[in-house]
């Protein structure tokens, strides 16, 4: 993760989730703050449309911004793959 952390300590905490699930983030850009991307951006991935995601410097609502980082960061198909899943049969 790049050295400059976010403004707002909600975000700031989303993001570092973020980086444990093995996303990067990239500081800068034209009018985000930054952007995460996905370490398995491959087309199958819901299109590629969730690969990349654009974090507000200055959100209306920063709480909800947060959520919305770990919602898509939770959601990664690929991710989900990597996960066991328990199964009650027996």
């Amino acid at each position: 993760m790049a050295n400059k952390q976010h403004p707002n300590k909600e975000i700031q905490a989303a993001l570092e989730y973020a980086v444990t699930k093995g996303w990067s983030v990239k500081v800068g850009g034209s009018h985000a703050w930054g952007k995460i991307y996905c370490p398995y951006n491959d087309s199958e991935c819901r299109c590629g449309i969730f690969c990349i995601n654009s974090i507000s410097s200055t959100p209306r609502n920063p709480t909800n911004h947060a959520k919305q980082i770990r919602k898509v960061v939770d959601k990664c198909i690929r991710l989900e793959e990597k996960q066991p899943t328990t199964s009650n049969e027996g």
